[in-house]
């Protein structure tokens, strides 16, 4: 079977699969690298040593800015090779899988480096326009991003039905791992979200009623991911934060001041969607310092007063009394 096919098939696999399109399309770009690196007649022919060659050269490889992948990168590319295979194996395409036994690169997870003070989320808040419906509209994102932690692909995924003002919900559809949560929307973001969907939205879309996405551009298009992050980093910039500014940034402030403020960690975990609660952690470890003061004012023992008797204890050294000298 020819290569071109046996990738082909390897999507329908993944579709079958509901993996979402964009991890389709990054696991058939890289697997296209791969197979573009070897030089073999069938898949038969494949062995582990040559994965491993192809492997070696991905550490290897430095990018045009002389960096080499990152850890993220290195495990994406390696793990579409070790699917396609064992998707071969499994349709008795090949007899015995070579990446079988090959471990995907650890994906090192970076603590965030800063997250915005109050003040700084603030400011950057306040910087659209209220006088524009591209002002509202754009607020209404950051309060929505600020107050739900979703992610830049699930804000641009929401639509029109998934909003409930009422209850002050909002309803997250094939979000990461293609999963469906509901998280809580505060009172601020539920405020601008009806100004943009009563005043905004209708005069954005009265040349394309069918339209059902939630958030649109000026033309009555649904927002793209490139051009949601344009806006936040304007508005980064408008606000001269010192850092840089993207959606993802709403994210950890989100996580972070809910932990900061007494949040239980489950729940945490539930409004973020994510799968461990490993990964909800690294926000604690982030905020070391703050929870650091936490254990000092909850745990008992930290609340116990120290004698200034038992502040040096004297310890001595003792011998059973049959021991000789």
């Amino acid at each position: 079977m020819h290569t071109d096919e046996l990738v082909f098939k390897f999507k329908e696999h993944l579709t079958v699969l509901n993996r979402s399109p964009s991890t389709i399309n990054a696991y058939v770009d890289h697997l296209k690298g791969f197979l573009g690196a070897i030089d073999v007649a069938g898949m038969r022919q494949v062995t582990r040593s040559m994965i491993e060659d192809y492997i070696a050269g991905l550490y290897e490889y430095r990018k045009k800015d002389g960096t080499p992948y990152g850890s993220g990168t290195l495990c994406i590319k390696v793990r579409s090779v070790k699917r396609f295979f064992a998707f071969l194996e499994k349709t008795n395409i090949i007899f015995i899988d070579p990446a079988e036994t090959i471990k995907e690169p650890k994906v090192q997870r970076n603590l965030p480096k800063r997250v915005l003070t109050k003040k700084e989320i603030n400011k950057l808040l306040d910087q659209p326009n209220l006088g524009t419906l591209l002002g509202i509209r754009d607020r209404a994102i950051m309060e929505v991003f600020y107050s739900t932690g979703i992610r830049k692909e699930e804000l641009c995924r929401l639509t029109i039905y998934d909003a409930d003002l009422t209850e002050k919900m909002l309803r997250v559809n094939m979000g990461k791992g293609q999963k469906d949560r509901v998280v809580p929307m505060g009172k601020h973001a539920v405020r601008f979200l009806r100004e943009y969907i009563s005043r905004v939205r209708p005069h954005y879309t009265k040349k394309n009623r069918s339209i059902r996405y939630l958030f649109v551009d000026r033309f009555g298009n649904s927002m793209g991911k490139q051009a949601v992050s344009v806006m936040v980093k304007k508005y980064g910039q408008s606000a001269k934060i010192k850092i840089p500014v993207n959606p993802h940034l709403f994210r950890h402030c989100f996580a972070s001041d809910l932990i900061r403020n007494g949040a239980d960690l489950m729940a945490v975990q539930k409004m973020l969607g994510h799968a461990y609660p490993s990964t909800t952690q690294i926000y604690i470890r982030s905020l070391g310092f703050d929870v650091k003061k936490v254990h000092q004012k909850t745990h008992p023992r930290e609340k116990d007063k120290i004698d200034k008797k038992d502040a040096k204890p004297q310890i001595q050294r003792t011998r059973p009394k049959n021991e000789a000298e």
